[in-house]
């Protein structure tokens, strides 16, 4: 029977539950436990699909076709464990599945409650599809006081006390410094603990963040004003990348405690020689390399989550630090002159998706300068469509070429596809749907051309990729494009549906349908991640 970690967050948010539960699961993975992570999310949006990245970072696409929150990310990044659509679940989603329930009768009349209904409905999304598993973690989303996180607190209560010895619950808090005192406080904590103790709770372990070293003495204060045992309150100090958390966590004794609390005292030793070689790489570089993002979403890094870390796994890939450079593409659309400014001493440029019309034309306007300079060059799903139609305006004899998603252009060589194959049901869309599930999401196969750079880059003529997208580059245009130079290197397995494209005749220039910063790990770098940094390595002639 697989044993419980609840991991829950109080004083302030942001403190990274996430991180801490994917660090803590990366090192009971270390020790030969097999782990598995979820996700309970507050808010009342069935799931992020919708939400703008500004509200909510990036959406996160796993590949059974979920569209979750970003901390997912950090669950498959640390552990390489795949998410499904099992492991997130919102507020929304829960009181959907239970008036769907409620509609179809099935509670005989009876008056539906947040409790029993809504908590058993939790219960349930929380211990279901469990294998083999010996860890699962499922962390709760939200603060500790929020009123939308109190029915997830109630219902991982009550599994506390149906699960026994076989779950324990994790804090993690803020003992934050005043510098005018100059003291740390300890208060906050005390606080947050006693918010959910009166709430039925009792944590096991707390996890202190702190941006100074706590005394021994003051850990011990929390421990004894908090009821939980000294050496279960660990401190969890600001490290130079995230990448050594789990190292940072195991010298302060977290995987031990976690043990200990669930009476197990027999278990091996941990084997961290991935993440100290990660760590080395990371602190220690060769070199530098500066890619230019060009994208719309840039005042909150977050959105582009993924993709920072698999630019960076594409620089332990090849022992070099990646500073990223983040552009706005609109300032490209109100001064062309600045694509040289701000381009042309960077040694790749990568355009990422995005929705919608803002922002578009600085996008094709930085695909064309990396084409036309010889820039090693990058387009993920909406990059990809914007090098498409910058190849068509600029090579193709298609001045006027557009997208039908904003707008009716002549022609649209990138459009919404009305129909496609989920399993075995077909399923359409059109312009009329709702925006939520009307995407092909999740992860569908590419069969790769020989002779082309993606089929090396992989070294496989077929690959599985996840995909979030509502347009698709139009197949129609396929034989002109390739006439003025592009390669259409993977296509959907029907032939219909193109994933990659390239040029050839350029040191570095593809573009894919799919996303695939989604599958990308530290200890696992995504070929095309550590193939383009190596682009622009070349570039800065560092090799």
């Amino acid at each position: 029977m697989a044993r419980f970690i609840f991991v829950t967050g109080g004083v302030v948010s942001s403190l990274g539950k996430g991180l801490a539960g994917a660090a803590l699961a990366s090192l009971l993975q270390a020790r030969g436990y097999k782990v598995r992570m979820r996700k309970l999310d507050p808010y009342i949006n069935v799931d992020p699909g919708t939400m703008n990245p500004y509200e909510h970072g990036e959406c996160y696409v796993t590949d059974d076709g979920a569209e979750t929150d970003l901390d997912l990310g950090h669950y498959e990044r640390f552990t390489g464990v795949a998410s499904k659509q099992s492991d997130n679940v919102t507020t929304g989603r829960i009181y959907q599945t239970v008036i769907r329930k409620e509609r179809r009768g099935d509670y005989l009349g009876a008056t539906v409650q947040v409790i029993p209904h809504i908590t058993n409905a939790i219960k349930e999304f929380a211990t279901a599809d469990i294998a083999d598993e010996d860890f699962v973690l499922v962390e709760i989303g939200g603060t500790v006081g929020d009123i939308e996180s109190l029915p997830f607190l109630e219902a991982i209560r009550q599994l506390g006390n149906e699960l026994g010895n076989e779950a324990i619950f994790m804090h993690l808090t803020l003992v934050p410094y005043i510098a005018a005192a100059g003291e740390l406080k300890t208060k906050p904590t005390q606080h947050s603990v006693k918010e959910l103790q009166s709430i039925g709770i009792q944590p096991d372990i707390l996890l202190c963040r702190s941006e100074h070293e706590i005394p021994k003495g003051q850990l011990a204060k929390i421990g004894q004003f908090c009821n939980v045992p000294a050496g279960a309150v660990i401190q969890a100090l600001d490290v130079r990348t995230i990448y050594e958390v789990p190292l940072s966590y195991h010298s302060e004794g977290l995987d031990t405690a976690v043990l200990n609390a669930f009476g197990i005292t027999d278990a091996p030793e941990p084997d961290l020689s991935r993440w100290t070689d990660i760590v080395d790489r990371v602190l220690n570089p060769e070199g530098e390399v500066n890619i230019a993002v060009v994208g719309k979403y840039i005042e909150l890094q977050d959105a582009y989550k993924s993709l920072t870390e698999s630019l960076i796994h594409g620089g332990i890939a090849n022992r070099v630090k990646v500073k990223i450079d983040w552009l706005e593409s609109e300032i490209f659309e109100k001064d062309e002159s600045k694509l040289a400014e701000r381009l042309e001493h960077v040694d790749a440029i990568l355009v990422p998706g995005g929705f919608g019309e803002r922002g578009a034309e600085g996008k094709i306007r930085a695909a064309r300068y990396a084409r036309e300079q010889k820039i090693p060059y990058f387009g993920i799903c909406y990059g990809m469509q914007m090098a498409v139609i910058e190849g068509c305006r600029s090579l193709g004899g298609l001045p006027n070429a557009g997208t039908s998603e904003f707008g009716d252009f002549d022609p649209n060589v990138v459009g919404l596809m009305t129909e496609w194959t989920r399993g075995n049901q077909t399923e359409t869309r059109s312009e009329e749907d709702d925006l939520g599930g009307t995407m092909r999401v999740g992860a569908y196969p590419c069969n790769l051309v020989e002779g082309t750079k993606v089929r090396e880059i992989y070294g496989s003529d077929r690959i599985e990729e996840r995909h979030r997208h509502r347009y698709e580059v139009n197949v129609a245009y396929k034989a002109a494009l390739e006439k003025v130079g592009y390669k259409f290197s993977g296509m959907s397995p029907e032939g219909d549906l193109p994933e990659i494209v390239e040029f050839p005749d350029h040191p570095w220039f593809i573009g894919v349908q799919f996303h695939p910063e989604l599958k990308s790990k530290p200890f696992d770098p995504h070929p095309l991640f550590k193939s383009f940094i190596k682009a622009a390595m070349d570039k800065s002639r560092l090799v």
